[in-house]
């Protein structure tokens, strides 16, 4: 996972987080649920494909309307931003804020 080893919290939030370990990446609101996926890192790119276990609607929910990333399948956003205390993904104008936790 190299830098982005680890939870990050997203700002102004007490219930979205993010965390990447290996290849593995674990999307969770801790009022809504969690959902996993596999993620590479290349250069100021972050590409993440989500899997719905139970392939419930509620899955794609937490990606697509909790934290925003799009499509629940294949996201594709731009590291603006990562170092020992702060993630800045951003896509299309909309900017996710993360501080390690």
């Amino acid at each position: 996972a190299g830098d982005l080893l680890g939870q990050w919290r997203m700002v102004d939030s007490d219930t979205r987080y993010v965390s990447f370990s290996g290849s593995l990446t674990l999307l969770r609101s801790t009022t809504e649920g969690e959902v996993f996926g596999n993620f590479q890192h290349q250069g100021d790119s972050l590409f993440i494909q989500c899997y719905s276990i139970y392939g419930s609607p509620v899955d794609t929910a937490i990606v697509e309307q909790t934290f925003g990333f799009r499509p629940f399948g294949n996201i594709r956003v731009r590291i603006d931003r990562l170092d020992d205390d702060m993630l800045v993904l951003s896509k299309e104008g909309v900017t996710w804020d993360f501080y390690k936790y």
